[in-house]
């Protein structure tokens, strides 16, 4: 019988993922826009007639002015009106919706804009898949220490027997979104249903099977809503606010899982984007707790800069647990994507520090991986 690998098996389920039809473009200019009528997607739809039509949207930066122009003229007159702050919100709720849509639009077309849908004129409507985190194979994963006995102050959780493990094997990544909510709160407020999984996979131990050493999963909703305020030259664009779960699935000693509350401060300026996270860790009974310090290796926040142009991404990703002394480690993730040609890019990941996995949440190690993605951040 001809059976698939796991590794086919993972880039058949890349490949053919919703999440990446759902990202799309039309590239090509149609001959009418007639042409368009066919197309079921009525985001691609959009996109189709725009390229026949010859429509260039606004710049983000000429969103912002628009918007900025416009909140500036509602004070403005909302002053006129009065000085009772009664009577500024009755005008302020009552603005034209020309003048309310263009406020809504503010940053339409920038880079957390494309991935949240944030301006008003951006909402693609709910239940359709999008891309969320780096969908990526990575055929060469190598770490300079393996962990043969994955440890944890919860003795239920700690392992006796070491496994045997090559230094090098392959990962890969699925992530994707959906919109389940849409303008919740008058025209802001979305809410969003996540999920990722990342797996390891010792593929070149044959003498052990080629099992999968790791795969996490991490499921969340998210609130998110559109911002825009100005700081030090970056433009403010969303706040979001999530319950997340992340495991492994695996039982004792193997287990390792954690819930968390994250807070998402979301900022951009042209080519860049800059996100934060701090997040509070939901305890667990001192007996069901399979990682009881994880917060003091994996961390309490972590931050992502991401810088795009032609085709290159460069992300850097930094987590820390917010603590001194004994108790402060963290870790450094450098990913690069580029493109090969026009249907495949490049991926290069290095990783250093505690956590790459939940398995190794508190195992220090580098990790570089090369291989290929079909989804970057942006």
């Amino acid at each position: 019988m001809n059976r698939k690998s796991p590794l086919s098996v993972a880039l058949c389920a890349l490949a053919t993922t919703p999440a990446l039809a759902a990202a799309q473009e039309i590239t090509a200019r149609p001959a009418t826009a007639d042409a368009c009528l066919a197309i079921s997607s009525n985001a691609q739809r959009l996109a189709c007639y725009d390229a026949a039509l010859g429509y260039v949207a606004p710049s983000p930066q000429e969103a912002d002015l628009a918007a900025d122009a416009a909140e500036r003229a509602t004070v403005v007159a909302a002053d006129a009106a009065g000085e009772d702050e009664r009577a500024r919100e009755l005008f302020q709720r009552d603005l034209d919706p020309d003048t309310r849509a263009t406020i809504a639009n503010a940053g339409r077309g920038s880079l957390l804009d494309s991935r949240w849908e944030l301006a008003k004129d951006s909402k693609l409507g709910i239940f359709q898949l999008r891309a969320y985190k780096p969908v990526y194979v990575l055929p060469g994963f190598w770490t300079s220490r393996t962990n043969a006995t994955p440890t944890s102050p919860n003795p239920n959780n700690t392992v006796a027997t070491p496994e045997r493990l090559d230094s090098i094997e392959a990962k890969f990544q699925l992530s994707f979104k959906t919109k389940v909510a849409e303008d919740l709160f008058g025209d802001n407020g979305d809410v969003w249903v996540g999920y990722t999984q990342s797996s390891r996979w010792q593929a070149y131990s044959s003498e052990t099977s080629r099992p999968f050493r790791e795969t996490n999963y991490e499921p969340e909703v998210m609130l998110v809503f559109r911002n825009n305020y100005s700081l030090f030259g970056w433009k403010g664009r969303m706040t979001g606010i999530s319950l997340n779960h992340q495991s492994n699935g695996r039982s004792d000693p193997f287990s390792r899982s954690w819930n968390r509350v994250i807070l998402n401060l979301g900022m951009d300026r042209e080519n860049w984007a800059f996100m934060l996270r701090p997040w509070h860790r939901i305890e667990e009974s001192a007996r069901d707790d399979n990682n009881p310090d994880i917060e003091d290796y994996i961390g309490r926040a972590d931050a992502l800069l991401v810088y795009s142009r032609n085709g290159h991404e460069l992300s850097l990703t930094a987590r820390h647990s917010l603590r001194g002394g004994d108790r402060a480690h963290g870790s450094l993730q450098f990913d690069w994507g580029f493109p090969i040609n026009n249907l495949l890019r490049g991926h290069v990941q290095v990783f250093d520090g505690y956590g790459e996995s939940m398995i190794d949440y508190n195992h220090k190690a580098t990790y570089v991986g090369i291989g290929f993605a079909l989804l970057e951040w942006f």
